[in-house]
């Protein structure tokens, strides 16, 4: 063990030294614009937390910043002293502040000046086990290295870093790694599954692996059985609970056990001028995912991530319809995600449902999948209400706009190498309250320049994916369109370029009704249509080509149900 903490420690600091740089030289740059213009619903106004005019310093309480002294009791005595004082700022200093757990508390703005890193300790001892909510269900995990529940007027603002020492908790798959990096972690410690294409921190947590359901384990009567296997309970970074009147402003967030940010069940939540890393080969290193949260406004912030960057979820299957807390109210501006398993992601924990969602502004480099939108049999919830607009993409690996309702917890990377996109169910469940719905959707104004497919919308036979409007896409891929189990899907001046025919792919929908679409001229059928259920589909194409030789039906779709004119 002493060996793997030498190799976290090393690596640690050299990511500290360039993250503390980058910061130096990327200033912040406060932007002015209206973060409401433009809103499609009755966006109520968030309300910011306010501080009084007190600070205190973590070095008046004994902090000392050498990236050696373990500074826990500091923070907390801060912290405390300051809450008893009726509140304020908890200034952090330039230096490197090893720490344990840091639990806020109401009217504490935590603040990071220029050079500040926060670092937490990578010794599991201090982080002891609590009842929280992970992935949308109930569950036990480690304390998260920040937290806060049931709290008023909180903030973590400021320039500085803070780094969750993420590495010493997650497992790490070789296929993500270079041979370098692999040989890295292996030779620091831990173990390595039978099939060596997963590297463990610890027996423990391979042992934990084969009784978990995806990421949670199963539940136990005692916390002693959950002592047994605490090395697999990895934290999100930031967690906030039950909250009101949230700001997260200035800092950069990264290299998190779990997820970077979890508010769940806040109410006025201000996220702005953040920077959320994480390494691309992180395990469940989600940007920031917002749960059955109310009033959101988040802007003007990055995110570099190894899963989805921007999350709204409502919890998972029973649990989370048991909440039944939707995520309502959110406005999502003005951001840029690098890398992720999604750029924004609703879903697939979205049981207690998503009503109201508006993103628009945002820019996705080589994300995974650009708009993702999943869920599963068993969930339930409705997601409503959902307007994007003003979005770019380049160079996305696999669907530049994604619906799957058949989300089995792979990327999409992973599904289509697994071919799982194909292992559809053909017996029909009747719809109950773990039928997860989606419907009343707008998506206006995309471009996306290379995507292995350009649409992918895919609903459940039994709850078709609904009133769906896609209009003014400008989209480059290998693959064009694919609608299957849709119904009321409206796209209107769509120009697409792909490489493979047919370009449109139609398969048990009803419904459909294409205008000003322009696909470049093709040797063979360009539009393609099947499925016995199939009705009403219009399609009037913009591009010079015959109509009669576009469309290619398969033998169970009534031929009168479709037309293709110009």
């Amino acid at each position: 063990m002493k060996k793997l903490a030498g190799f976290f420690t090393t690596h640690l600091y050299l990511l500290l030294f360039v993250a503390v740089a980058c910061t130096a030289q990327q200033p912040k740059v406060e932007k002015t614009f209206d973060i409401y213009e433009g809103v499609e619903f009755e966006m109520p106004m968030v309300i910011e937390p306010s501080f009084p005019d007190y600070s205190a310093s973590i070095t008046e309480y004994g902090a000392v910043g050498d990236g050696q002294v373990l500074n826990t009791k500091a923070f907390a005595d801060a912290i405390d002293q300051v809450a008893e004082k009726g509140g304020g700022i908890v200034s952090v200093p330039r230096g490197i502040w090893l720490t344990g757990p840091v639990v806020l508390k109401s009217n504490i703005n935590l603040h990071l000046e220029d050079g500040a890193l926060i670092i937490f300790s990578t010794n599991k001892d201090l982080y002891p086990l609590v009842e929280t909510s992970f992935e949308g269900l109930n569950t036990v995990r480690c304390q998260s290295p920040i937290s806060g529940n049931d709290l008023e007027n909180i903030a973590i603002t400021g320039t500085g870093v803070i780094d969750g020492s993420g590495d010493a908790w997650r497992p790490v798959k070789r296929s993500k790694l270079t041979d370098k990096q692999w040989n890295e972690f292996v030779n620091s410690g831990g173990v390595v599954d039978k099939d060596g294409r997963i590297w463990y921190p610890s027996q423990q947590y391979l042992d934990a692996v084969e009784m978990a359901d995806m990421n949670v384990v199963q539940k136990y009567d005692n916390m002693e059985d959950y002592n047994k296997i605490k090395d697999f309970m990895r934290p999100v970074m930031v967690s906030l609970v039950n909250c009101n009147k949230v700001l997260l402003d200035g800092p950069v967030f990264q290299n998190s056990p779990a997820w970077n940010i979890h508010p769940l069940m806040c109410e006025n939540l201000t996220v702005r001028n953040i920077d959320v890393r994480n390494p691309w080969y992180s395990q469940n290193g989600d940007g920031i995912d917002v749960e059955s949260c109310k009033n959101t406004v988040l802007y003007d912030s990055s995110f570099d991530v190894g899963d989805d960057a921007i999350c709204i979820k409502s919890g998972k299957d029973e649990d989370g319809r048991d909440r039944g807390i939707a995520n309502e109210n959110m406005v999502v501006k003005n951001c840029i995600v690098y890398h992720g398993h999604g750029g924004v992601t609703v879903g697939s924990e979205m049981s207690g449902g998503v009503k109201n969602l508006h993103v628009s502004g945002c820019t996705f480099m080589g994300t995974d999948v650009g708009l993702r939108f999943k869920s599963t049999r068993g969930r339930g919830g409705v997601v409503e209400g959902i307007y994007i607009s003003d979005v770019d993409m380049i160079d996305i690996p696999t669907n530049a706009i994604s619906f799957n309702l058949y989300y089995g917890g792979k990327s999409v990377s992973e599904m289509l190498a697994d071919k799982d996109n194909e292992k559809i169910e053909e017996v029909i469940p009747p719809v109950t309250e773990e039928t997860p719905q989606f419907k009343d959707i707008t998506i206006k104004n995309v471009r996306c320049k290379g995507a292995h497919q350009a649409i992918y919308l895919q609903g459940l036979p039994e709850m078709n994916l609904e009133n769906v409007l896609l209009e003014n896409l400008t989209m480059e891929a290998e693959n064009g369109l694919l609608c299957m189990d849709a119904k009321g899907i409206t796209v209107k001046n769509l120009h697409l370029k792909a490489k493979v025919q047919p370009a449109l792919n139609f398969y048990n929908v009803k419904d459909v009704k294409i205008s000003g679409l322009e696909i470049q001229k093709a040797d063979q059928p360009m539009i393609s249509v099947s499925g016995a259920k199939t009705e009403n589909v219009e399609i009037k194409v913009m591009s010079d080509i015959n109509v009669d030789e576009v469309l290619v039906l398969d033998k169970e779709v009534n031929s009168s149900e479709v037309k293709v004119s110009k």
